[in-house]
């Protein structure tokens, strides 16, 4: 007990008790508690916040159509083109001859069919509004990647094939269908018909694909829909001898879900996190009012730094941190029903130039996650997200070299949602986050 109490000692003259700063004060406050013979929690560590931007994000293969725009009080303006290849089971009409022209096939229509797929974020209650445009350029990633990202374009036609206001329905209605163009239609028609287009290749060739792409003039919401049963849908018949028609179809699909992405951008102008860096860089909590910020799509993410973690070496000569808990707070009045927050926060681990090295992980080496904690209070207290980091932190503790890692905080379908979220840090006036780490002398 002699030997616990002078390593206290030793604690409290080796750090200070003032304000946490970046420049090497490492602050072990007076709420340190002995939980055991040998245990001590410490409670006032500095944790360094900020926010930084991902080069790209592989929005490709992702299953998820996600279409439309919206005015964020926070964020600035998001937007989500959808581009696609489309392919059919068969590129002949029906016929049971050799000679589809000379049978009587006549064009009725086409449309768009998209099902909803259940995902949607912001005001669902106002009309948006999207065309679809045809592709001048193939659906081909570059050389030597087989990825689209949320940053990839497409040329397409300025020419509307098909547009459509509507107001979102994702829980109570199964699609919505789009007329498309009738001479858009026709000209598909009789190249099938004709036989001028056979097969995926004369298809592809024809045309390259779609784009979907939400008008400027309608701010309201983004809505997802599934890709693997949304289709533009070809309506033709064949007169009878009793002058009734029979009515045909041809569908087009998504058959191959990596000729689908979503090209998804943010426009930061005038908002606080407008001067957001490179993709190497970040932007410190202290110049965005003490909060971090993450959303999903546009590759906006929290960093979180302990940069005097190395200094609990000193504590005791056998010592090891055996656990801890960052609990994080969302900032009150940034998230709502229409902004609403995620179950939970997913983790990597990154170096000094954001590069990510893995997900982070436990002792047992399995993936930890920020779990989110929402039980009722007046001042919404107790509304959090808690992460458990005590492998984290002992590896960093015991590193040989100078280099530090941090860990990167984002949401769960990162490629495939805009959900976002605001964070606040260690000196943010109310929702301050917390780290409690549990120290081990013997």
């Amino acid at each position: 007990m002699h030997k616990f109490i002078l390593i206290l000692l030793f604690v409290l003259s080796l750090f200070s008790c003032g304000t946490d700063t970046d420049t090497g004060e490492f602050t072990v406050g007076s709420d340190y508690l002995a939980l055991s013979n040998k245990v001590v929690l410490i409670d006032t560590v500095t944790v360094n916040m900020s926010t930084i931007n991902f080069d790209s994000l592989a929005t490709s293969n992702r299953g998820r159509i996600l279409i439309g725009n919206y005015d964020d009080p926070v964020f600035g303006k998001v937007k989500s083109d959808s581009y696609f290849q489309l392919s059919a089971d068969t590129y002949a009409l029906n016929s049971v001859g050799s000679d589809t022209e000379s049978t009587n096939y006549v064009f009725d229509s086409i449309s768009m069919i998209l099902k909803y797929d259940r995902y949607y974020y912001g005001d669902t209650t106002k009309v948006q509004t999207f065309n679809i445009h045809r592709l001048t350029q193939k659906v081909k990633p570059n050389t030597n990647d087989s990825n689209f990202y949320n940053n990839s374009t497409l040329a397409y036609s300025s020419e509307s094939l098909g547009t459509i206001s509507y107001k979102p329905r994702p829980k109570e209605k199964d699609s919505i269908n789009i007329k498309m163009s009738k001479e858009f239609g026709e000209a598909l028609f009789q190249k099938i018909k004709k036989r001028e287009v056979t097969d995926f290749d004369s298809f592809t060739e024809y045309l390259k694909g779609l784009v979907l792409v939400p008008e400027n003039s309608n701010s309201s919401n983004i809505i997802g829909f599934s890709v693997s049963t949304s289709k533009v849908r070809l309506y033709y018949s064949k007169y009878q001898s009793d002058n009734e028609a029979a009515s045909l179809i041809v569908d087009f699909s998504i058959l191959d879900a990596t000729k689908q992405f979503n090209s998804i951008s943010l426009d930061k102008t005038g908002t606080i996190i407008q001067n957001l860096p490179a993709s190497t860089g970040r932007l410190s909590s202290l110049q965005t009012n003490n909060q971090g910020f993450i959303q999903s799509g546009t590759g906006v993410a929290c960093r979180i730094d302990f940069p005097n973690i190395k200094q609990f070496k000193n504590i005791s000569t056998n010592g090891a941190i055996v656990d801890a808990e960052l609990i994080l707070k969302p900032v009150n009045n940034s998230y709502s029903e229409k902004y609403p927050l995620a179950d939970s926060l997913t983790v990597y681990v990154g170096d000094n130039l954001n590069r990510i090295s893995g997900t982070l992980v436990n002792s047992a080496g399995t993936s930890v996650y920020g779990k989110l904690s929402q039980k009722s209070d007046e001042f919404n207290e107790n509304v959090g997200y808690s992460i458990s980091i005590g492998n984290f932190l002992q590896k960093e503790m015991l590193k040989q070299s100078d280099s530090r890692s941090a860990l990167i905080l984002t949401l769960p379908g990162i490629a495939q949602s805009v959900n976002r979220l605001v964070l606040g840090d260690q000196k943010h006036l109310n929702n301050k986050i917390q780290l409690k780490i549990y120290y081990i002398s013997y």
